[in-house]
């Protein structure tokens, strides 16, 4: 197949959503990123929280890891003095397993992904990632694997989601983020957003920022089918100010477009994946009260969160900086007025696609926004600075586990990653 057609053929409609499997409840899992717990709540309605699970059960045992290995300690004191704006990164990504037995989240500052047991609170396995933090992750469309950012050695690995086990790799540009799988879970994108801890944040001192692009591999063989550097698609649009560093993105249903934010902007761009090009970009409102000075920008971040609904006709944004949180229709790009939301970092569909969930970092909850009007429907009070907002699944009747012990085997039963880049 030529690069031509592989990329025409990513171009595949995404499967429907299904109900819950049988014996499960579909739940909300809100990662609380400084406080190092995840939130379970109900993913549609009232939102009623269901419980609290204890994300880093062997925080002793990481740190005295870390803190015997000066190479390991600057790194991790350097993840909480950028990234974690002075706090440790103790969650970012979570998905449950098929059968809805454990959750599997990626853990920054301790560099690595874990399998933690929902009934039991123990931890199943443990994967090193290489280098020395872990980020974004996404998981297969039929959720036996995920896919992992290290983003300090410009690799994703993607695991056995039952076992830890890595199954491939592959390498990116300057710091993986986002990972999305298409077409069925064939192919997997990978968005590299470059140096975004540095304070060189002039725009004519966007060179610095290193290797930005999107690359996209056979999630079978792991080789690269095609490398997108948006660069020169901003440029032929007209918009050679805006940064090629791509973050959240959303997919349209029938994946023909791609909706992604980008460094430094408050707004996000239309791609067209067959044509290979930037069809329109949506500037939205600017906070007067967001101070100007970039470099005190969480991470290059102006906005940074998006999903859209399950008929593609709305996006919902999380306006970072700038406070607030708005819906977008995706034939006009008519926003809705934005509805106030304190430091908005991720956008999530809920249960039944009406509304999209955000994570308001900075007042400690998440809210419900109606895809329709825009309007904040529900706001349900989580942990230390809420940032993923992922769909999962718990048995039916699920409690969490009891506080007390879940250390549990730290001899990760999965592949290790070797330290270091």
């Amino acid at each position: 197949m030529t690069v031509a057609a592989a990329i025409s053929a990513l171009a595949v409609g995404a499967p429907a959503a299904t109900a819950a499997p049988a014996g499960l409840d579909e739940v909300l899992f809100v990662g609380n990123n400084w406080e190092g717990t995840a939130d379970v709540i109900k993913s549609t309605g009232t939102y009623d929280k269901l419980g609290r699970i204890d994300m880093i059960p062997d925080k002793d045992e990481r740190l005295r890891e870390i803190y015997l290995n000066p190479i390991k300690l600057a790194f991790y004191l350097g993840i909480r003095a950028t990234a974690g704006e002075g706090h440790d990164q103790f969650v970012d990504d979570m998905y449950t397993t098929p059968d809805g037995s454990a959750v599997v989240a990626s853990r920054p500052s301790f560099a690595d992904v874990v399998s933690i047991d929902l009934t039991t609170g123990k931890i199943n396995w443990r994967f090193p990632v290489s280098g020395f933090r872990a980020d974004h992750m996404a998981v297969s469309p039929d959720g036996t694997r995920v896919a992992v950012s290290a983003s300090t050695s410009n690799t994703v690995h993607v695991l056995d989601i039952a076992t830890g086990t890595q199954v491939g790799s592959f390498t990116t540009g300057d710091k993986p983020h986002e990972n999305v799988f298409t077409d069925g879970g064939r192919y997997l994108w990978n968005m590299s957003i470059g140096e975004v801890n540095t304070p060189l944040d002039a725009p004519e001192l966007d060179f610095t920022k290193g290797d930005r692009r999107i690359t996209i591999v056979d999630a079978q063989t792991f080789q690269t089918v095609k490398v997108i550097d948006m660069r020169d698609r901003l440029d032929a649009f007209g918009r050679k100010d805006l940064s090629n560093s791509v973050r959240p993105v959303s997919f349209s249903p029938d994946e023909r477009t791609l909706y992604f934010q980008v460094s430094f902007f408050n707004g996000f761009v239309e791609y067209d994946v067959a044509a290979d090009r930037i069809t329109r970009i949506k500037e939205l409102p600017k906070n007067p009260a967001t101070n100007p000075d970039r470099t005190t920008w969480v991470n290059d971040s102006r906005h940074h969160g998006m999903s859209i609904n399950p008929d593609g006709t709305r996006l919902c944004i999380a306006g970072t900086m700038d406070d607030y949180v708005t819906t977008v229709d995706t034939a006009t790009l008519q926003e809705t007025t934005p509805v106030p939301a304190g430091k908005p970092y991720w956008a999530t569909v809920n249960g039944d696609g009406t509304q999209c969930v955000i994570s308001e970092s900075a007042n400690d909850t998440v809210s419900a926004i109606d895809f329709a009007t825009g309007q904040k429907v529900a706001t349900i009070p989580v942990g230390d600075h809420p940032q993923r907002v992922r769909l999962g699944h718990v048995p039916i009747g699920w409690t969490a586990p009891p506080p007390g012990d879940h250390q549990g085997s730290l001899g990760s039963s999965g592949s290790s990653g070797s330290f270091g880049s």
